[in-house]
C-alpha cells in the first residue's frame, strides 16, 4: 500500500517535511482545552511533526504509529517527554484502553483511513464532550508560482498519471467537507480553522520534500530519476536553486457526543 512507503524514508520524512504553525497548534490547544490533566491520542504521528508541539503542554501523549522506523524517530523526537509514548500499530486494527482519551487527532493522514469505519473508530477512543481533530495539509497556489506551473510539464513527460494541463487549486478550491462529522450521530460543533504557511527551499531541500511523497516513492526507479533531473535542471536554471512553497492547513475540530 502507498501508505506504507513513508516507512522507508523515516529520516528524510522528518528532516524534510514541515512543521505545523504555531496558531494552528494554539487553536488546537484552546479548543481542546490541552493541558497536562489531558490524555490525548495521536493518530498516524509521523516522525513527531505534531506530536512534539502537543507533548509540550505536559499531557498524557499516547501515539499510534504504522511504521516501526517512523515511530523510532517520533520516540527519539519525544525523548523529553516523559509522558509520551509511541506504539507500532495500525489504528483501525489497533485496541484502545479501557479509559478513553480527551482529544483525539490526526494530521495530514486522516485521508489514510477507511472512510465508512473512521469516524466511528474515533468516536470509540474518546470520552463525551471529548475532541476529534483532524488536520489537513493542501498544496496550493502561491509562493513561487511560476515554478509550479513550468514544472507540470517535467510530471508531464515522467509520470504518465499526471493529469494534462493540471494547475495548483486555491485555498478555496481545497476546503474540506465537514459532512462527514457534521451527519455524524456521533459528533456535534463542528468548527475549521484555516491559515497558510510559506516556506523556502534551495534545490536540494525542495527535492527531499518530494522524496516523501507517497506517489513519488512508488515511482520506477528509472522514471523517479529522470524527474528529479528534470525538477532539478529547471530549479537551478530558471529560479535561481531556490523555490517558495505554499502550504493550507484546515483544523477541523468536532465535540463527542454523550451517545
Amino acid at each position: 500500500m502507498l501508505r506504507d512507503t513513508f516507512d522507508t524514508v523515516a529520516e528524510r520524512y522528518d528532516r524534510a517535511r514541515p512543521r505545523y504553525p504555531r496558531p494552528l497548534v494554539d487553536e488546537l490547544a484552546r479548543t481542546s482545552d490541552l493541558g497536562p490533566a489531558g490524555r490525548v491520542l495521536e493518530i498516524a504521528p509521523g516522525t513527531g511533526q505534531l506530536t512534539v508541539p502537543l507533548a509540550e503542554f505536559g499531557c498524557r501523549l499516547t501515539a499510534v504509529e504504522l511504521g516501526p522506523s517512523m515511530a523510532a524517530v517520533a520516540r527519539r523526537n519525544l525523548r523529553a517527554f516523559p509522558r509520551a509514548d509511541v506504539e507500532v500499530a495500525d489504528f483501525e486494527l489497533w485496541e484502545p484502553p479501557a479509559e478513553p482519551f480527551d482529544l483525539a487527532v490526526i494530521a495530514t493522514a486522516y485521508h489514510w483511513l477507511d472512510p465508512g469505519t473512521r469516524v466511528a473508530r474515533a468516536a470509540r477512543v474518546l470520552r463525551p464532550g471529548g475532541t476529534f481533530a483532524v488536520v489537513t495539509t493542501h498544496h496550493v497556489a502561491g509562493g513561487t508560482q511560476e515554478f509550479f506551473d513550468r514544472m507540470q510539464r517535467c510530471y508531464e513527460r515522467w509520470d504518465p498519471a499526471t493529469p494534462p494541463g493540471f494547475r495548483s487549486p486555491t485555498e478555496d478550491e481545497t476546503a474540506t467537507d465537514t459532512g462527514e462529522f457534521e451527519r455524524s450521530a456521533y459528533f456535534e460543533d463542528v468548527t475549521v480553522w484555516r491559515g497558510a504557511q510559506e516556506i523556502t527551499y534551495t534545490t536540494d531541500e525542495y527535492l527531499d520534500v518530494v522524496l516523501t511523497y507517497s506517489n513519488h516513492l512508488a515511482m520506477d526507479e528509472p522514471s523517479r530519476q529522470g524527474l528529479l533531473a528534470c525538477l532539478r535542471e529547471l530549479l537551478e536554471t530558471r529560479h535561481g536553486g531556490r523555490v517558495t512553497k505554499r502550504y493550507f492547513h484546515e483544523l477541523i475540530t468536532a465535540t463527542r457526543t454523550g451517545a
